[in-house]
């Protein structure tokens, strides 16, 4: 007996094949994850940039809101004292107003010019009166104290001024205590009804 032996070339299949790395294989796939890795970079990039972007304009806003409040502070931080200096000034005018005439003429005329002196370095200081001659009530810088009928004054109308008022760089410090005109009287009078 023979034996015979047939021997078959062993050949790698077709897909063990595909998977052999070729140089140009090789280079794709280096390809593709360099630009994998590229767009993550430029997204990072991107992303960081957003945020130098937000903190600069946050940085500018807050040099802005700083040399704001900075500038409020030196306008209206004393305004304490502003308040205090102007009862001052209420108390000499009323010493004024109520002087009795045997008072030394010097001593009210030194008076007088000590007044003059302090309004006037509150006004170097933004400090300005509130005029209310023949104006309309205003709620938003006139405190009503007293409403009068009057014929000569139309309904609404400051009549007198109780106390003067000021304001701090346009920012109201103290309100005019004014008396309005109620306007005319009528002098119907409604029937009682019983």
């Amino acid at each position: 007996m023979t034996e015979t032996t047939t021997t078959q070339e062993s050949t790698p299949p077709a897909d063990v094949a595909s998977q052999k790395p070729t140089p140009e294989r090789e280079e794709a796939s280096h390809l593709e994850e360099a630009k994998k890795r590229i767009t993550l970079l430029e997204s990072q990039l991107q992303e960081k940039d957003n945020k130098y972007k937000y903190l600069v304009a946050d940085l500018e806003n807050l040099k802005k809101r700083t040399l704001k409040e900075r500038g409020d502070l030196l306008k209206f931080g004393w305004e304490t004292l502003a308040k205090e200096l102007l009862q001052v000034i209420d108390s000499m005018e009323r010493a004024l107003q109520h002087a009795s005439p045997q008072t030394d003429q010097s001593l009210l005329d030194g008076l007088h010019m000590t007044l003059k002196q302090l309004k006037a370095s509150l006004e170097k200081q933004g400090v300005q009166h509130i005029d209310t001659k023949k104006k309309s009530f205003d709620p938003h810088i006139h405190e009503a104290v007293g409403q009068v009928p009057s014929e000569n004054h139309p309904a609404g109308t400051i009549i007198e001024e109780h106390m003067t008022g000021y304001m701090l760089h346009g920012r109201l410090l103290r309100p005019a205590k004014v008396i309005i005109s109620g306007g005319q009287q009528s002098t119907e009078q409604k029937p009682k009804v019983d």
